[in-house]
């Protein structure tokens, strides 16, 4: 199926192609535009700026006072906490949305948090840890991460460990390489996939298809994608639109496990064409 070029899809793209070092605060901000016609990126950047600016006096050359800085003034001062009461609220995962109301999941306020390290020439990476999302100093080789969920605790390897195995499912096996930093792309992708996941739960088929058009862009190698979009163009009745991304899913995939659901499915679109 053909993209629908918006002026947000088409910027999505010219920054994507500048992959690993793409602007994440920019990328996030696309498809936000084509949920909140309105948002005039520019307003975000100066919140970010400001929030950067009012730190700027108190940077140290101790990354561990650097730290405590930019927590006081965005967890006090402009009172960023991470939304524990409706935690799958779409909006925690619009970064326009949560500079509005102050509110977010993880990754959201790992956003924030990298946006402002890197305007204080910080620097910072995010952790994809499973389950909850961190941040982390790059400098000096610091073996210690930061919590943007929980105020910007300060936390060590083993307090990483004990947060996955009471998130994480029973008994999971703990890898050291779940602390390894990400790069901007794969940041991207997983708030996409945090929100992809969010409409499909709530059965929101326009907003789970506008994300899943962005992921494709942003991975067009990954075809469960291509199969969740045609699925969702299937409920919707999008017979073309569904059978163009099924096939496509089939191709890449001709050993998937779900091949013969998806054969069925085609040929109950081919019927009723």
């Amino acid at each position: 199926m053909a993209l629908s070029f918006s002026p947000a899809r088409q910027r999505f793209r010219q920054l994507i192609a500048q992959s690993p070092s793409l602007n994440l605060a920019a990328a996030a901000l696309c498809p936000a535009q084509e949920v909140y016609p309105d948002l005039e990126p520019e307003q975000c950047y100066q919140q970010l700026d400001a929030m950067a600016k009012a730190i700027r006096p108190q940077l140290s050359a101790y990354p561990l006072k650097t730290i405590q800085a930019i927590n006081q003034q965005l967890y006090t001062e402009c009172g960023l906490r991470g939304n524990q009461i409706n935690y799958y609220d779409p909006d925690n995962s619009y970064l326009n949305r949560v500079l509005e109301r102050r509110l977010g999941i993880p990754i959201t306020l790992a956003l924030v948090y990298l946006e402002v390290a890197q305007r204080l020439d910080f620097p910072m990476a995010g952790v994809g840890m499973p389950g909850h999302f961190l941040v982390r100093p790059t400098v000096a080789d610091m073996d210690v991460y930061v919590d943007p969920f929980n105020q910007g605790e300060i936390l060590f390897p083993a307090d990483c460990q004990a947060i996955f195995q009471r998130l994480c499912v029973a008994n999971a096996a703990w890898d050291s390489n779940y602390l390894q930093t990400i790069a901007p792309p794969a940041f991207l992708a997983r708030l996409l996939n945090n929100l992809k996941l969010i409409y499909l739960n709530q059965r929101n088929f326009s907003h789970a298809l506008i994300i899943l058009d962005y992921l494709l862009m942003l991975l067009p190698g990954e075809p469960s994608n291509s199969r969740d979009r045609g699925l969702i163009h299937y409920q919707l009745q999008n017979l073309l639109a569904a059978r163009s991304d099924l096939e496509i899913y089939l191709r890449h995939r001709p050993t998937a496990p779900d091949r013969e659901q998806i054969l069925q499915l085609l040929d109950n679109i081919t019927d009723n064409l």
